[in-house]
């Protein structure tokens, strides 16, 4: 197998990857993932009728900040300058739910995918607490790495 683990040193024991050596180039990432709940849950939400207000402003902004705060929740991560957080959630009948999509921009030595899933994923939680008075069946799922760009692995695409 040609790829290795880069948190594990040859012992086997974790390590933050050095990155010291790598240049800073500019990269994104786009993660995504849905809350799914019952059709009447959803209603309400677009309705606006929720007793905890705006769920769709609070979710963004916990992304945003889950985003900012990514390496102090996963141990290995770097703490990383970022220059864009765009959380968006939609309604959607079909699913149904909420679809949410973050996209973390920086510039920087290593990538910004952890950034970008952690603020999907903590917006997801965030309408999932808001909304759990009226349903505790919802479903956060789907959560992935939908792009990334910049650094030495190149780019991927996983839509």
């Amino acid at each position: 197998m040609k790829y290795k683990l880069s948190h594990l040193d040859k012992k086997g024991k974790a390590r933050m990857v050095d990155v010291s050596a790598k240049a800073e180039t500019e990269r994104t990432a786009i993660a995504y993932g849905e809350v799914v709940m019952k059709p009447e849950t959803l209603e309400i939400i677009g309705n606006g009728i929720s007793k905890k207000g705006d769920i769709f402003a609070v979710a963004q902004v916990a992304g945003i900040m889950a985003a900012k705060r990514t390496s102090e929740l996963i141990p290995l991560c770097h703490s990383l300058p970022l220059s864009e957080i765009i959380v968006d959630l939609t309604l959607d009948s079909n699913l149904p739910g909420i679809r949410i999509q973050s996209s973390i921009k920086t510039i920087a030595k290593t990538g910004v995918e952890m950034e970008a899933l952690t603020a999907t994923t903590v917006a997801a939680l965030t309408v999932y607490d808001m909304v759990k008075a009226v349903e505790k069946t919802m479903r956060i799922q789907n959560v992935h790495l939908i792009r990334k760009t910049g650094g030495s692995s190149g780019d991927v695409i996983n839509e």
